[in-house]
């Protein structure tokens, strides 16, 4: 079992003590399956300009080597929402919370649509960040639904219609994009938002009156207490930021070499390539599971050995587009798995603090991925697509070497502690 499932709990209070963890009857598969679909619509509102960057550039007058400023602003935007409203979620009614999140992000993805400016479309994206962390609310929401021994698994479904959904964004986005052009994807995200907004209305039950006794500024000041106190929410924090730049790097690059010579591939062709990554999802459920059974620690660490690896099969872009895939394939399974242990452990520990603790997990998951947006697209325009694999496989690296560190950490400490 790892030691990391047992981290101090009572470190991760922050400056005010929370109420008991309510008990609850657990989630319904429906419910749970709804949880994921919503999950999966709101968070492809992030991803839909990815496969559409260079249309949108020429378009509205962003040059090419600044055109990753896009995928940044939305990823700022998200990480502000994840300060300043998932927290919300400890002190109000996370389903009203959600409930105005869908019908405000209907509101600006129209904005989105009809902009006439980049400065505009800038704004437009950056509000459509800070709305989208309602992916967020509704995780903390499962887990506050779920009961202790199905939270891993039911994390690990919800978790897997958010990957779901940044994958099938690109598919649909590029569709859309070749068939009414790519102002129709932010008209079609915006029905969608409202759809979703009146399902989530008739399903998602009252919740409990059991909030956190706090102050708005008090739960912002108990965030930084929650990270400077708590080792495991630091250590998972480090994680999210290392892969998920590593998955912002290749998703917001590899549309720029497929789009030229020798592969001249369309929005809708490029977008097919998240297919390969839905496997990623897959793995959803059964990474919580073994969460559950007290694997995380070796979870982790096998996944970030295949995120590395992916890098190998995704230098072989200009081989053959199969080596593509493969790598796709790894890299997105890699990036799950670690995705949903982080965030079973941490819930696990403080069910009652999921809004904070989630929200301060995910503020590094969007620093990571607005590193990743900018960087790639940097990278490609100096050294092309071996700069992209080459910055991909050092941040990989990087996670693999805090693993060790971590690993090698809690052996020690675990040494120290055992009779002799």
């Amino acid at each position: 079992m790892d030691g990391e499932q047992t981290a101090q709990a009572t470190s991760a209070t922050g400056v005010h003590e929370a109420a008991k963890e309510p008990r609850t009857s657990g989630l319904s598969p429906r419910l749970t399956l709804l949880l994921a679909i919503a999950c999966g619509l709101a968070v492809g509102n992030v991803y839909n300009a990815q496969p559409l960057l260079e249309t949108i550039a020429a378009e509205l007058g962003i040059p090419l080597g600044s055109v990753g400023i896009i995928g940044t602003i939305t990823q700022v935007g998200y990480g502000l929402g994840l300060v300043f409203i998932v927290p919300l979620g400890d002190v109000i009614s996370r389903r009203s919370l959600a409930l105005w999140q869908f019908i405000l992000s209907a509101a600006v993805l129209l904005v989105a649509g009809f902009a006439g400016t980049r400065t505009l479309f800038l704004v437009a994206a950056g509000v459509i960040g800070l709305l989208a962390v309602v992916v967020q609310v509704l995780v903390a929401l499962a887990a506050s639904l779920a009961v202790p021994e199905q939270r891993g698994r039911a994390l690990g479904l919800v978790t897997g219609g958010v990957v779901t959904g940044i994958l099938a964004a690109r598919v649909l986005a590029g569709f859309i994009a070749d068939v009414a052009g790519w102002r129709a994807v932010y008209f079609t995200s915006a029905g969608a938002m409202m759809a979703m907004a009146a399902l989530l209305f008739r399903a998602l039950p009252q919740e409990p009156e059991t909030r956190v006794p706090i102050t708005y500024a008090g739960l912002l000041r108990s965030m930084a207490e929650l990270l400077r106190r708590d080792r495991t929410l630091r250590l998972r924090a480090g994680f999210a930021f290392l892969i998920f730049a590593t998955f912002s790097t290749f998703w917001t690059a590899v549309a720029l070499p497929l789009g030229r010579e020798p592969f001249m591939l369309s929005h809708a062709q490029v977008g097919l390539l998240g297919f390969a990554g839905v496997v990623g999802a897959l793995v959803a459920g059964g990474a919580g599971r073994l969460v559950d059974r007290g694997f995380g620690t070796t979870v982790t660490g096998a996944a970030l050995g295949l995120m590395l690896l992916s890098w190998l099969l995704l230098a072989m872009l200009p081989i053959s587009l199969a080596w593509l895939v493969g790598g796709v394939v790894l890299l997105d399974l890699a990036v799950q798995a670690v995705h949903v242990t982080n965030q079973s452990l941490l819930v696990s520990q403080r069910p009652e603090a999921a809004g904070r603790l989630i929200g301060m997990y995910m503020v590094f998951y969007s620093l990571g991925s607005a590193t990743g947006a900018i960087a790639s697209t940097a990278a490609y325009a100096q050294a092309g697509w071996p700069g992209v694999c080459s910055l991909g496989a050092a941040l990989s690296s990087g996670a693999v070497l805090l693993w060790i560190l971590a690993s090698r950490r809690r052996h020690a400490h675990e040494a120290e502690v055992l009779p002799h």
